[in-house]
């Protein structure tokens, strides 16, 4: 019996661009097919796409980069890539059965043909929410985790700043560290987000940058006696302004620094001697060199999950037609927690 040959609907990149992006710099392509069989001999996968995961990082490769990046950039008028929560539709690999649930890389597509499944990650807790997989079981979750715990290596009583706090990543990090007993404040850019990191994350305390005429003012203000942790998200004036309220042996993880992505030119960072004053280790980190770290993340945070110790809060569009919409709204902060696209329901 032939395999079935389906309608494809799919976000493509119409061409590199420079500054910020817009939603028209996407286009929805529905006049591709797909066969729903791997190629004979093929260890590929077919999977039908479920979630799709909207992550800063995208920004960079809708770009034309002259220096090597730790991901491609995106090639014009091909299918966006990105993390997604998937179902095994047919199956060339030993290790993966039609009807398996994964995450890992897949396209922006309803279907998409997986040559490298070795990156992908088998569902194995279906109890919670499988649009967890997209963030807080996925990628942003063991972000959190190996940048708090392996990069930050805190202390308990320890004084932790996160900027970008009610995002995917941040949200996680502040209830990593209120677990641990250390003193939390985030940043973020709406008195709506302020609210929900202190009043659903459990944030000791947090503040509306875009509402401080001076970031150095509202630090001090927070942290009398200085940073020990800061979690990088943000980079440009809050990193100069973190820099000076560090305390000495301080550490800062940086994950990430959205509010130089889409700028020709980057702003300049003016208080790196304090690096040296205070002896500050700044470490970039990424998620991938912590694949390995993975099952022992989601072992450790079921449990958390299940007996509702995690807080955690999603933003989903709903369509792959709105997946271009949902992903430039994160560089203008209209997402409120994890932004995620719902491609289809099981």
């Amino acid at each position: 019996m032939a395999a079935a040959v389906v309608p494809n609907k799919k976000v493509v990149l119409k061409n590199h661009i420079t500054g910020f992006p817009k939603e028209t710099d996407m286009e929805i392509v529905t006049s591709d097919t797909i066969r729903l069989k791997v190629p004979e001999g093929s260890t590929a996968l077919i999977v039908k796409n479920l979630f799709l995961s909207c992550d800063p990082y995208m920004r960079s490769r809708m770009s034309k980069n002259d220096d090597p990046s730790y991901v491609p950039d995106f090639i014009p008028g091909s299918v966006i890539t990105g993390f997604g929560v998937s179902k095994v539709v047919d199956s060339g690999h030993p290790d993966y059965s039609a009807g398996d649930l994964v995450w890992g890389l897949t396209g922006w597509e309803e279907y998409s043909l997986l040559t490298n499944p070795e990156v992908l990650f088998k569902i194995k807790y279906t109890d919670v929410p499988l649009s967890y997989y997209t963030g807080l079981l996925g990628m942003a979750g063991l972000t959190a985790y190996a940048g708090f715990y392996e990069v930050c290596a805190p202390k308990k009583g320890e004084y932790v700043f996160v900027s970008a706090a009610s995002g995917a990543v941040g949200q996680l990090v502040g209830q990593f560290a209120k677990l641990m007993g250390c003193y939390v404040v985030g940043s973020a850019g709406s008195d709506e987000k302020v609210n929900l990191l202190k009043n659903k994350f459990g944030f000791d305390e947090a503040f509306n940058y875009k509402k401080e005429s001076d970031l150095n003012a509202a630090l001090k203000r927070c942290f009398p006696e200085g940073i020990d942790i800061y979690f990088e998200n943000v980079g440009g004036a809050m990193l100069d302004a973190v820099l000076r309220n560090m305390r000495i042996h301080g550490r800062i993880a940086a994950c990430g620094m959205i509010s130089q992505y889409n700028l020709e030119k980057g702003e300049g960072v003016h208080n790196l001697t304090y690096t040296i004053k205070k002896r500050i280790r700044f470490e970039g980190f990424l998620v991938f060199d912590y694949f390995h770290k993975y099952n022992e993340f989601v072992e450790k945070i079921i449990p958390d999950i299940r007996e509702g110790k995690i807080a955690y809060v999603e933003d989903i569009a709903e369509g792959l037609e709105n997946a271009p919409a949902a992903l430039i709204g994160l560089f203008k902060g209209l997402n409120v927690g994890k932004q995620l696209v719902v491609v289809a329901h099981e």
